[in-house]
């Protein structure tokens, strides 16, 4: 910042969707450079533009790769927001180029007001059980330092409830490295002598076998952990053959048996040429439902957490694996050790108040992702919910993008003729399949019946989808793993049938304007 009180924004060179970003910038009438006055002496209408102008350019330079995708059609929106994953970033983006003083004091706490604008909270009917209690207080003892009771939570299992009113950049948990389960431990054990002698173990695998035998471990420091834990994780890769085949007709299908297959060669790798160690790796708590056990445990509740050292590892974090995922969380960035406390520490990016559930950001994962391993699908429409297109690329230079996606349209705010709720990148590449080199409004109106023949084409393609789906099942009695199958694939059918209805709109758009 400079002495004027001008705070200087740029879009880096080396951000991997620069050219779309600016393309994006210029839509908004910003640049890949511009500066902000942010002077203590501004009026309420100076400040509430420059606010507006640094949350332009702050949503779109934290677009990921989803939102940039999808961010033309956003780019008309009367709000501007993206997501709301985008939004908190873009706000906290913000708050970490303001100068903390006087002078910018204002502005500062107008960003933390629209951070506390963005999602409000609800307060869940939760009970604290004896086995949470315990584990808690064995945190605590050992130095963890929490804002949160982890409690049993109707609809959501086990999750964190917010036991004070928290504030933006609170620090909700934290934990000592000393209560992280890490590599470390084995590389400490009588197992590393062994697992370091095998061609293609990973640190990750070690880990994983190491806490199978430890989880037996009587006098293990991690016991009350261990015991918290529930004794079958419920992801999809514990389906049962009927919950596979409801999934008949999406690619979930073809995922999860996949990852299912891939495991079972894994422990096929690793077993018997472990069993010929079976002082250090007993028969009895190495089957492949231990392992599968195991397996489950780290997709749903391990963290990539990096160390002083700058050693990137794949742990497991007592205490804050309980935390819920949602698409609107709390805590957003985490995951590397503070140096200076030698814990890992959990802040919040938006306020949480008594009662609330915390919520924490697994990542930016689909539906499909969840349930397969964290066994999960999320509240509300999850915009990175994608059906990719088997799509051949095109050599050309306008065109980007190399893989094309839809998702539901109705999380797009542009519906007229020429965009129909559908992905411009997409639209942009089916034109040119279909011979129509430029795109410009001027080139679209001349070209009525490309238009025509792009949507008359996507709409097939769906409907051989909608077809291979089946009928809607009637939701009985089944069990669980059924259950989650048939949501998934009625989440599946609505974004299939938001296309269908978008591009018979679009059509009907077509063809009065051709009239």
């Amino acid at each position: 910042m400079s002495e004027t009180s001008d705070l200087c924004l740029e879009l880096s060179q080396d951000d991997p969707f620069y050219q779309e970003k600016k393309k994006l910038l210029h839509c908004k009438g910003l640049g890949v450079k511009e500066t902000v006055n942010i002077s203590g002496s501004l009026c309420q209408q100076s400040m509430n533009v420059a606010l507006e102008k640094l949350l332009q350019f702050g949503r779109i330079a934290n677009l990921d790769k989803v939102e940039v995708y999808f961010g033309e059609d956003a780019c008309t929106s009367p709000a501007g927001m993206y997501s709301f994953r985008n939004e908190i970033s873009a706000l906290s983006w913000i708050l970490s180029l303001i100068p903390v003083s006087c002078k910018s004091e204002a502005l500062r706490a107008a960003v933390i007001s629209r951070i506390s604008e963005v999602a409000g909270g609800e307060k869940e009917e939760a009970r604290v059980d004896e086995k949470e209690s315990r584990i808690v207080q064995w945190g605590q003892d050992n130095g963890v330092k929490t804002k949160l009771q982890i409690a049993q939570i109707d609809g959501y299992g086990r999750g964190a409830i917010a036991d004070q009113d928290l504030k933006f950049g609170d620090v909700a948990l934290e934990i000592p490295i000393s209560c992280i389960i890490s590599e470390d431990y084995v590389f400490n054990s009588d197992m590393y002598p062994i697992l370091e002698k095998i061609d293609g173990m990973t640190c990750e695998t070690m880990l994983l076998l190491w806490t199978m035998r430890e989880k037996h471990n009587r006098h293990s420091k991690f016991k009350p952990y261990f015991d918290s834990l529930q004794e079958k994780f419920c992801t999809g890769l514990s389906f049962g053959v009927d919950a596979i085949m409801a999934l008949d007709g999406t690619l979930l299908l073809d995922e999860i048996m996949q990852a299912k297959e891939l495991l079972r060669e894994r422990y096929d790798e690793l077993f018997p040429l472990l069993s010929n160690e079976g002082h250090v790796f007993p028969v009895e708590l190495y089957t492949w439902e231990h392992y599968l056990w195991a397996c489950e445990l780290f997709y749903s509740n391990s963290m990539q957490i990096k160390f002083p050292d700058g050693k990137l590892k794949t742990c497991l974090v007592p205490v804050a694996g309980f935390l819920n995922h949602s698409i609107k969380p709390h805590i957003v960035k985490y995951g590397k050790v503070d140096a200076g406390t030698s814990s890992l520490k959990f802040p919040l990016s938006r306020p949480c108040n008594k009662g609330e559930q915390c919520f924490l950001n697994y990542g930016n994962y689909s539906s499909s992702h969840l349930l397969t391993f964290y066994g999960f699908l999320p509240k509300g429409d999850n915009p990175y919910d994608v059906i990719p297109l088997d799509v051949d690329v095109i050599d050309d230079e306008e065109c980007s993008w190399t893989s094309h996606m839809l998702r539901g349209t109705w999380l797009s705010s542009n519906h007229n003729i020429f965009h129909y709720g559908l992905p411009t990148p997409l639209l942009n590449y089916l034109r040119r399949a279909h011979g129509l080199v430029h795109h410009s409004e001027t080139d679209l109106w001349k070209n009525l019946e490309v238009e025509m023949g792009v949507l008359e084409n996507l709409r097939s393609t769906f409907e051989d989808m909608m077809h291979n789906l089946g009928d809607d099942a009637e939701s009985i009695d089944t069990d669980w793993d059924v259950k989650m199958a048939m949501e998934f694939k009625e989440r599946h059918r609505k974004i299939v049938s938001s296309i269908l209805d978008s591009c018979s709109k679009g059509i009907k758009l077509v063809q009065d304007a051709m009239v």
